[in-house]
């Protein structure tokens, strides 16, 4: 088997075993990069010097008995609104171009406690504003399994590097989907883990509410593991939850008999690609026929997921990207008159049209005579969407749903109609309005041979049963292919 053929674990295993070398896998990443990236964009920054500090560091770490976990020495690459200690966090914004963060997000201090290499940052949706990786003010990423798709948002760079092989691993965040569909679309497994089981100290906040890190893997195995390392208490973190429950690993078992699945029915109506609804059935079936109890049942609220996340997390982020003026840090106008119009300037020219739209959207339903119309009823709605939600797990262990409506669009498609992009998070918002866990898992193919993803949704705080369920799907499925970065020409 080559390198870029094996998981996260099956690598860390070949390295603890010394049948693979730290600093062979790496310059393995490094060439399929090398090799890739010019057509993906996947990564908006390698530096190789940096990375080959962190391999002699590692290598020593191993030896002498620092790094014993699978995962040590294993190459992973992190989305780039999660700051990394002298090396820049962009946000794929304009606005934060030459930002370099003074310290580690804690996500990416744990994984370098378990031993594992950051090969670098990856692109995204500006801000994590988007569900295609268009709006990066770096340009655009592109889906490994077909260059003229694209990969989903906004962890688009983080799905597509794990996709192409050019890591084993990466970490994204998810506010309304933003792991999970690109996941999807890329062939990937993604996780939005229990809103604070992975802090959030070092996010650069899209919407506080709503963020969540979480890992992305090439299987179930590798983003239970990563979730292992990743996660944990963090007093830095106000929304950080105290758990002991953070082995995830010990549910990788093949069992699905007697586990109790509901599928909303709402989740099969309008708008569902049949491409999509064919390879769920598919998935039903085989879980059935493993001893899976599977039914169908009426969730209610799915027509108000849409408009409650986008007031609720466009009102956050015109708040929390207020602080982007041009004063303190990042990019600002060269030529203004006064302090006002140097504001009005820099982010007139640092965000792009996305973040504008988003920003202007979240002004207005927090201005004076808006806020009771629009943003008190969306979390009115939020509060009942969660009841929704707790009322279906007193009856099922979990729930199953499409991850995305439908698979990759073309390039350049979802940004001409807005609109088309907001409801692709319509199977996936809901899960953190809610603060809910979930994963996504490929479950099939297109009629034009692209991925199509499953999505297992948990209760709060029951990661080990999405991660059984997901662990015994995949290995009753069988080998899923890979696009081993085919679509690049």
């Amino acid at each position: 088997m080559e390198i870029r053929e094996m998981t996260a674990l099956t690598l860390g295993c070949a390295i603890k075993s010394r049948q693979v070398g730290v600093r062979e896998a790496v310059k393995a990443c490094l060439d399929e990069i090398e090799k890739k990236d010019s057509t993906l964009h996947a990564f908006l920054e390698t530096d190789e010097k940096k990375i080959y500090d962190r391999v002699k560091e590692v290598e020593n770490g191993i030896k002498a008995g620092k790094y014993t976990g699978p995962l040590a020495g294993v190459p992973i690459a992190v989305k780039d609104n999660i700051c990394t200690r002298n090396r820049k966090t962009t946000c794929a914004s304009r606005i934060l171009e030459n930002f370099i963060p003074s310290y580690d997000a804690e996500a990416v201090r744990r994984i370098e406690s378990a031993g594992m290499i950051v090969m670098g940052k990856t692109n995204m949706d500006e801000f994590a504003m988007g569900s295609t990786s268009e709006t990066s003010a770096y340009g655009i990423t592109r889906n490994p399994w077909d260059t003229e798709k694209v990969p989903g948002g906004s962890s688009g760079g983080s799905c597509a590097a794990v996709g192409a092989d050019e890591v084993f691993a990466a970490l994204g965040s998810d506010t309304g989907g933003s792991i999970r569909q690109p996941a999807s679309y890329c062939g990937v497994v993604g996780m939005k883990p229990t809103y604070g089981t992975v802090s959030r100290y070092g996010l650069i906040a899209y919407a506080s509410s709503l963020d969540q890190i979480g890992p992305v893997g090439k299987d179930v195995s590798d983003c239970a593991a990563l979730l292992e390392a990743s996660a944990g208490y963090d007093a830095k973190d106000s929304t950080s939850v105290l758990r002991k429950d953070l082995q995830f690993t010990r549910y990788l078992r093949q069992d699905l008999h007697g586990v109790k699945i509901g599928i909303p029915k709402e989740y099969l109506s309008e708008g569902l690609d049949e491409d999509v609804k064919r390879s769920l059935a598919d998935a039903v079936q085989l879980m059935t026929k493993n001893g899976a109890v599977v039914e169908f049942f009426t969730l209610g609220l799915v027509d108000y997921v849409i408009p409650a996340y986008y007031i609720i997390a466009s009102a956050e982020a015109s708040s929390n990207l207020a602080r982007f003026d041009g004063v303190k840090y990042g990019y600002r106008a060269e030529e203004f008159e006064g302090l006002h119009d140097m504001y009005k300037k820099t982010r007139a020219e640092g965000f792009g049209e996305e973040v504008r739209r988003r920003i202007l959207l979240g002004s207005f339903v927090l201005s004076s005579g808006y806020y009771d119309a629009y943003y008190l009823k969306a979390l009115k709605v939020k509060a009942m969407i969660k009841k929704a939600f707790d009322d279906a797990f007193l009856k099922y262990d979990m729930l199953i749903a499409p991850a995305a409506p439908s698979t990759a669009p073309a390039v350049g498609s979802s940004l001409a109609d807005p609109l088309k992009m907001y409801l692709s998070d319509v199977y996936t918002a809901g899960v953190n309005l809610a603060g809910l866990p979930a994963i996504s898992v490929p479950c099939g193919l297109d009629s034009s041979g692209m991925p199509v993803g499953l999505q297992f949704i948990g209760d709060c705080f029951q990661e080990k049963k999405i991660i059984q369920a997901a662990y015994a799907y995949e290995k009753i499925r069988g080998e899923f292919p890979k696009a081993y970065g085919k679509g690049v020409k």
